[in-house]
């Protein structure tokens, strides 16, 4: 069965996404980002608890210049697709790693970011939420003197429970469950797709590169996500 089969036939179908997603919308993935501001080791230190609570300047300007970043680009042809099926409702949830908002700012609805977004922050100490921009036009600092952050989960940090347990349920409910642009290698996030497969459902991985779970997959893909969904769609058109 091809994949536009699949789609049109499922009773509920789950997308999970990573960092290739992303990439689709020209957005640099976290280690090229930045512009060689900072080496791998230190990219990965800044975006740690350690660095918000110890060296708070190098980290606000780690993630002044990550949220530049996303604002230079937007979402691509792969997230406008996911939307619309939603809204047709072909497909019931969206599963990301990402955290660059780019689902939402096209149009889904029913999106579970397992790391948080950049495209807001919130105060450290009393939790009030701000857009990014406050980054952008070099606000760091809540009312209540608080400093602000992005509200990403960092080394360090749990993942969100509540958009993880809705990621579990909808992973469990699908009977298609399609992996676009992830390399299933970061855990806990990786075991959302184990566990859709473990419960019954076709999981279908679209990469250009091998994944952890290829092995598990019952259709691999490896070709552009955009240019993918995007003959699928046409072809949907047709049946």
């Amino acid at each position: 069965m091809m994949l536009e089969e699949w789609i049109k036939n499922a009773n509920h179908l789950v997308v999970f996404t990573g960092a290739g997603m992303s990439t689709e919308s020209g957005l640099p993935d976290f280690r090229s980002a930045d512009k060689g501001l900072w080496t791998n080791e230190q990219k990965s230190y800044l975006s740690s608890t350690d660095a918000l609570n110890h060296h708070l300047e190098d980290f606000i300007a780690f993630y002044r210049e990550r949220v530049l970043g996303i604002s230079e680009f937007k979402p691509n042809k792969g997230h406008f697709l996911l939307a619309e099926w939603e809204k047709r409702g072909l497909l019931k949830g969206v599963i990301t790693q990402n955290v660059d908002g780019f689902h939402f700012l096209a149009g889904s609805k029913k999106v579970y970011e397992l790391h948080g977004t950049l495209q807001k922050l919130h105060c450290q100490t009393c939790k009030k939420t701000y857009s990014c921009n406050e980054y952008l036009h070099e606000v760091y600092v809540c009312e209540c003197g608080g400093t602000l952050r992005p509200s990403i989960v960092l080394f360090g940090e749990m993942l969100p429970e509540k958009p993880f347990l809705l990621a579990e349920k909808a992973a469990i409910a699908s009977d298609v469950f399609i992996v676009l642009g992830s390399s299933l290698s970061v855990s806990p996030a990786n075991q959302i797709p184990l566990l859709a497969k473990q419960t019954g459902s076709k999981l279908i991985i679209i990469n250009n590169e091998e994944t952890e779970f290829d092995y598990l997959a019952d259709l691999l893909i490896r070709e552009a996500i955009g240019q993918t969904l995007e003959c699928a769609e046409a072809k949907l058109n047709s049946i």
